[in-house]
């Protein structure tokens, strides 16, 4: 319905947030409306169109609040083509991770805001649709299949204008969207949150573009549980001997095939020793590295080769090529290494050599490693090296846990959290919530620690 009773307020400013807003109130034919926005410059300029409107004598949209030539200007846009064109906003600015994170959430609540339509493909079939063809620029040219040609034609005639988002009972609709997984069942919390951090930003786009006055999803409040802290399960923390145990255990793997175990010792090596991620070690170069014959050595850590996907990398090549991860681009971490990794790391560039490129670990034809050999190494080494209730345990699952073995083993010796903190790539803040100053095998340690404070000794601590 439309309506020319039109009353517009003078703006009011709400101090109840963090910042102060600038919220422009109307009413509509007896109805209220209202719009916050950032800036009183930006509640001014929004106010005198819908003043403007009145003084044309416009009429106004009962349901949107919206005058017809703000609407038009925002119906012109669906929310497919808002999550397009944020996408080639954003593409080359991002990193391969980012980009596979936008493209999931969007191709989640896009098939949701639509209008009902005849010929609605399966809801997998539109997710491929959108995820490996229409969303991703790089992939846009690609041969499409016909079930895909389709799928896309559907969504293009049923896609809503982002105007609907000025609905509440829409915007609800989004955030229940942003919730759920393909199949139905909730998301986890962490999932939920980066989704809806990637659709807020893309409606923040929509307001720049002026196809909305403001961002919906300010006007609803979802509570989902406070977000954990992801402290590090002391279960998967192994100590110096276990440890010492899978490195040398990987050296087995595969010895007759391709050295494919003696070919990732040092990898494996440098996630203990020197604490460093995989992607960080799967970037290390020989000019990085200063490997003294005797004594201690250093890395020097400027790159990082995050697996993320074909589909998401400029390369077209599965690794991305980024700096260090949370910092600047051309930022360097400095890492003191012991002399065990130093003595593995000379051995492994004698017997392998180096990649074209300088780098210290490639697979057998000079690529970079994938995630799926070195996890495969990973997997066999603990068969070998452990006893069978450990391997059926969370001890040591993944070779990220060699990280967090090798920061809870500075910790337990007494190193200061700020220097861990350094040479690990965290903040202090971050690295005393997350990581744990426990390692398997030390319970019996601390025990005795606590008998002789209470002045009982040994047999004390055994009775």
């Amino acid at each position: 319905m439309k309506s020319y009773k039109v009353s517009v307020w003078k703006i009011s400013v709400n101090k109840t947030t963090k910042k102060p807003t600038y919220v422009v109130r109307w009413v509509v034919d007896g109805q209220p409306f209202g719009e916050s926005h950032k800036t009183n410059a930006l509640a001014d300029r929004f106010r005198a169109k819908l003043l403007r409107a009145v003084e044309k004598g416009e009429p106004f949209d009962t349901v949107s609040g919206l005058p017809d030539a703000l609407r038009r200007g925002a119906a012109a846009l669906s929310f497919l083509d808002l999550a397009v064109k944020y996408l080639d906003h954003r593409w080359a600015e991002a990193s391969a991770k980012h980009r596979d994170s936008m493209t999931d959430a969007l191709a989640g609540v896009v098939p949701v805001l639509v209008k009902p339509a005849r010929g609605r493909p399966s809801p997998e079939v539109l997710r491929r649709a959108l995820r490996s063809h229409l969303l991703p620029p790089s992939r846009r040219d690609h041969e499409r299949p016909e079930e895909i040609v389709s799928a896309l034609a559907w969504i293009e005639k049923a896609s809503l204008p982002v105007v609907e988002l000025l609905e509440v009972a829409r915007v609800h609709e989004l955030i229940d969207a942003l919730g759920r997984k393909l199949d139905g069942k909730p998301a986890a919390t962490q999932t939920y949150r980066r989704r809806r951090a990637v659709v807020f930003n893309a409606l923040e786009y929509a307001v720049e573009l002026e196809a909305l006055s403001s961002n919906p999803l300010t006007r609803v409040r979802r509570k989902r549980g406070k977000r954990a802290v992801q402290e590090v399960d002391r279960r998967v923390v192994v100590n110096p001997r276990q440890a010492g145990e899978l490195l040398t255990a990987v050296t087995y793997v595969g010895a007759y095939d391709r050295a494919s175990g003696r070919r990732l010792r040092a990898f494996f090596g440098c996630l203990y020793y020197a604490a460093v991620r995989p992607a960080e070690a799967l970037g290390l170069r020989r000019s990085d590295c200063t490997l003294p014959r005797t004594g201690w050595g250093r890395l020097e850590l400027a790159e990082t080769r995050p697996t993320a996907g074909k589909s998401w990398t400029d390369s077209g090549e599965a690794h991305d090529r980024r700096g260090l991860k949370q910092r600047a681009a051309e930022e360097v971490r400095t890492v003191p290494i012991p002399p065990p990794l130093v003595r593995m790391l000379l051995e492994h560039v004698e017997e392998f050599g180096t990649a074209d490129d300088g780098r210290l670990f490639q697979s057998e034809y000079g690529n970079v490693v994938a995630a799926s050999s070195y996890s495969r190494v990973w997997k066999r080494a603990r068969e070998l090296a452990l006893s069978p209730g450990q391997v059926r345990s969370v001890m040591a699952a993944r070779p990220y846990d060699l990280r967090h073995a090798g920061v809870s083993q500075w910790l337990n010796s007494g190193v200061p959290a700020p220097e861990v903190a350094a040479r690990a790539g965290h903040s202090v803040d971050v690295l005393l919530k997350i990581y744990a100053k426990c390692i398997d095998g030390q319970e019996t340690e601390m025990n005795e620690r606590i008998m002789r404070g209470l002045g009982e000794g040994r047999e004390g601590a055994e009775e």
